[in-house]
């Protein structure tokens, strides 16, 4: 330890604020990669299937999760992603080798097949589609936009129609494809060529509807050598057609290193005020008035190191369906790192307005399933739950006075991360985490002018094992639980949060 104070510290007050939460801040992903799809959301024979082929264990469990927004269907898949395969009787849709992850895509899970998952989950789960801009272009970018969109009356909108959908999809939110900086992505493209391409795609989308909500393409992640001169690029084309400009950062410990792990959202943070600076000088260049949103479309705690990859033998159709692809088993540790992440994006509510954990079910997800067997909580579920239940609302801004600890990577970092969200009724929740694996954090906060008067509950999620995990064998060997002792006195609330624990401190 660096400092000597032991108790952590912040002060919070209603005339000081951060932004409102969007709601789809709590976004997910679903890509056609590994079980996400198939035998995870979509098993037409299992057990529990509905008449569509959707497992009804997985939507209940989606449901509770939080899930505002479903991006789909990709992720590298998208671009070399064919919306006609997957529409239309699925008896006479094609087989298509997907070259992202090394599979066969059946399209027996299709875009009508995602917009009834969605439906299923209810009204406050929304589409988020990206276009396939590696492989194809403006055209086909516009087509699949009158599929899903155009009331009727045309070819397509009436083809839609006539494949059993007779209302249109109403998707609002569109990604202008994935990861176009990467040199793995099908279609790679300079920043140049990938900006002038999404200013074209965005422009013509809007001819068709000027109320579209447009996502550019960032940075596949901070450390790709173009990062920030990408943005800039991109935006330069694009600032005065879309919306949002994306981000993507995915976390692991790397050597062992776990006290680094734990202050992730340090860098979480960085990466997002970096880009706010980008997009500001853009605006600020181009003499705009505009101010251009993030959309922290990919985010997770993912264990690349450990891979799983298909492994290619000799014979050129070993392209098999549905792989056991990236399904990380999720500890404790990894759930409080997960809670960190989702503080980090909350404290940049104010920009970050769209976030998607990536992914939703089996592949680095909080849900997973087994084929013809049950589905279960991972660690990481629960963080992203309470979040999403009780992190509507305005952020407070929270500045802690905390003890701190060494980093090998970030330096000196705070012991306590922390936010707070009130809603309209004057209750506020407070979301924290305290890194330290050794000891409890006592944790004093002043609460001047809210109101506040009791606390409805405190809830963490801690373990003496920090490796401790949720698997087939023991679904819940970790689940959150009740903490006594949390007091609200005098305008102060005054507690203790466990060793490397998550928490939520309910207050009204």
């Amino acid at each position: 330890m660096s400092r000597t104070a032991q108790a952590a510290r912040f002060t919070l007050d209603p005339a000081f604020t951060v932004g409102t939460v969007d709601p789809r801040l709590f976004g997910s992903f679903v890509e056609h990669l590994g079980r996400c799809v198939y035998t995870g959301i979509f098993e037409p024979d299992h057990p529990a299937a509905d008449e569509a082929g959707l497992r009804t264990d997985v939507l209940e469990l989606v449901r509770e999760l939080g899930v505002t927004a479903v991006r789909y269907p990709g992720g590298n898949f998208v671009s070399g992603y064919k919306w006609e395969d997957s529409v239309g009787p699925v008896d006479r849709r094609p087989r298509r080798l997907d070259l992202a992850w090394h599979s066969t895509e059946t399209n027996r899970f299709g875009l009508g097949e995602y917009i009834a998952f969605l439906r299923r989950l209810g009204p406050h789960t929304e589409p988020m589609m990206a276009v396939n801009l590696g492989t194809r272009g403006v055209a086909e970018a516009l087509e699949l936009q009158e599929y899903a969109n155009h009331p009727s009356g045309t070819a397509l909108s009436d083809l839609r129609a006539a494949h059993g959908h007779r209302d249109p999809f109403g998707i609002r939110l569109w990604c202008l494809g994935n990861e176009m900086d990467g040199p793995w992505q099908t279609g790679h493209k300079t920043a140049a060529e990938y900006g002038r391409l999404a200013a074209e795609t965005a422009r013509a989308m809007r001819q068709i509807d000027p109320s579209v909500q447009l996502v550019a393409c960032g940075s596949s992640h901070r450390s790709m050598p173009t990062f920030a001169a990408w943005e800039a690029t991109v935006l330069a084309e694009t600032y005065d057609l879309v919306d949002h400009i994306s981000l993507h950062a995915y976390y692991e410990p790397t050597d062992g290193d776990v006290d680094s792990f734990l202050a992730s959202a340090v860098d979480m943070e960085s990466f997002i005020e970096s880009v706010i600076a980008t997009c500001d000088h853009v605006g600020a260049r181009l003499k705009s008035t505009k101010r251009i949103n993030l959309s922290f479309d990919e985010w997770n705690v993912w264990y690349r190191s450990r891979r799983q990859e298909h492994a290619r033998s000799a014979d050129p159709g070993d392209w098999p369906e549905a792989p056991r692809l990236l399904e990380d088993a999720y500890s404790v540790t990894d759930a409080v790192v997960v809670g960190s992440l989702l503080i980090a994006l909350l404290r940049h509510a104010d920009r970050v307005t769209v976030a998607c954990l990536a992914q939703l079910v089996n592949v680095i997800a909080p849900i997973m399933t087994e084929p013809g067997g049950p589905a279960w909580r991972q660690t990481t579920f629960f963080p992203f739950a309470h979040a999403s239940a009780y992190g509507r609302g305005t952020v407070l801004d929270v500045r802690v006075d905390s003890p701190t600890y060494e980093t090998r990577r970030y330096g000196e970092a705070d012991l306590l991360h922390a936010t707070a969200v009130r809603v309209d009724d004057g209750s506020v929740t407070l979301f924290a985490v305290n890194r330290g694996r050794t000891g409890p954090l006592p944790l004093e906060v002043a609460l001047g002018g809210l109101g506040l008067t009791s606390v409805v509950e405190h809830i963490a999620l801690a373990d003496t094992d920090p490796d401790a995990g949720n698997t087939l064998a023991d679904p819940q060997r970790v689940t959150p639980h009740q903490v006594s002792g949390t007091r609200l006195r005098n305008g102060a609330l005054s507690a203790v949060l466990e060793p490397l624990s998550w928490n939520v401190i309910r207050l009204r």
